[in-house]
């Protein structure tokens, strides 16, 4: 197990390397003036940008560029991020544990609704209530991540009233933060609240999550329900199952212990596309819901062209990435035992 892990672990700077060289490819189909737009940050300097040119040297070859980046990346330096006035670095230090603290949230949601109505509907095949789950996935697999979000904005916040619509904390509760009242130990807010014992702020920012957590986590909960349930009925149908019947033990039993253990191997294969949905889905979520994460950090420096900052967004996705798909082996072999990695 500890040569596998290392194994996948050599893999990260090779797809570090991959992505950012493939983004700094597609940039060669610009010319240097207009890459150099990325380092504008002013009317001044846009009046000097073949300077600009010169000093970052967009105008040498694609691997002289990007051996540049490299260098000051391996120092870490990834450059500054013009979506939020700091460095790269800084940005994802402060943003990241907002959009980890969204992820974790609707990863209950996803996993307790995911299995249980999966489990449900398989073992009420065919029946009503195997057909209104199955609906319900089928809709809510087919609702784009960012209609949802709207709709949900504009039904619980701006025609009800009883949810926050943006952002993670309230205006008024917000001054706690920045006086310290609440102190940043680990950067999930609902975590340091509890941690300083600020029970107000807990549920000020627990309400906060309830819209955005519900949006990022319905498409890939009900892609998990319809998953978990044909797995369900394909194990169902196998000769160990009809074995433990015939044994005698009950139900509870057979479809607990024997065939939901192993109804789970598909979910578990899908444990690392759900790492790349939550991320994926941030980018929407938080934008809409002008949550402070890397997810809206990622949308911003996009539309303003900020280089750095989608490079910097990239490389996090890719470390994200690999480390989910190494998580997912591992628990692959905690649900089957007989699955060994040398």
């Amino acid at each position: 197990m500890f040569t596998f892990i290392t194994r996948r672990l050599a893999m990260l700077p090779v797809v570090i390397l991959a992505v950012t060289m493939l983004i700094v490819g597609l940039l060669q189909f610009l010319s240097p003036r207009e890459r150099a737009l990325a380092f504008v940050n002013n009317e001044r300097q846009l009046q000097n940008i073949d300077k600009i040119v010169k000093e970052n040297g967009l105008d040498q070859p694609f691997f002289v560029q990007y051996g540049h980046w490299l260098g000051k990346a391996l120092h870490g330096d990834l450059g500054f991020s013009k979506a939020s006035g700091k460095s790269v670095v800084q940005t994802i230090s402060e943003r990241f544990p907002s959009t980890l603290e969204l992820a974790l949230y609707a990863s209950v949601i996803i996993i307790a609704v995911g299995i249980w109505l999966g489990t449900t509907a398989a073992l009420n095949q065919d029946r009503l209530i195997d057909q209104v789950i199955r609906v319900l996935a089928v809709i809510g697999y087919s609702i784009p991540t960012f209609v949802l979000g709207i709709l949900l904005l504009v039904f619980f916040y701006g025609q009800l009233g009883i949810l926050p619509g943006i952002g993670n904390i309230s205006t008024e509760n917000s001054l706690a933060i920045i006086t310290g009242a609440v102190p940043t130990r680990t950067g999930l807010l609902t975590l340091d609240a509890l941690l300083a014992g600020n029970i107000p702020i807990y549920l000020d920012a627990l309400k906060h999550l309830i819209l955005p957590v519900i949006t990022l986590a319905t498409v890939i909960s009900a892609n998990m329900i319809l998953v978990m349930r044909s797995g369900f009925l394909e194990i169902m149908k196998l000769d160990y199952i009809r074995t433990a019947r015939a044994k005698g033990l009950s139900e509870r039993i057979v479809n607990g212990k024997h065939a939901r253990r192993n109804a789970l191997l598909p979910i578990v294969t899908l444990g690392s596309f759900v790492v790349q949905g939550l991320l994926g889905g941030a980018l929407f979520t938080e934008y809409i819901f002008a949550y402070p994460g890397i997810g809206s950090w990622g949308v911003d420096a996009a539309t303003k062209f900020d280089i750095a900052g989608v490079m910097g967004f990239t490389l996090l996705l890719g470390v994200v990435t690999v480390v989910g798909n190494l998580i997912a082996d591992i628990m692959y072999t905690l649900v089957d035992p007989r699955v060994r990695f040398d």
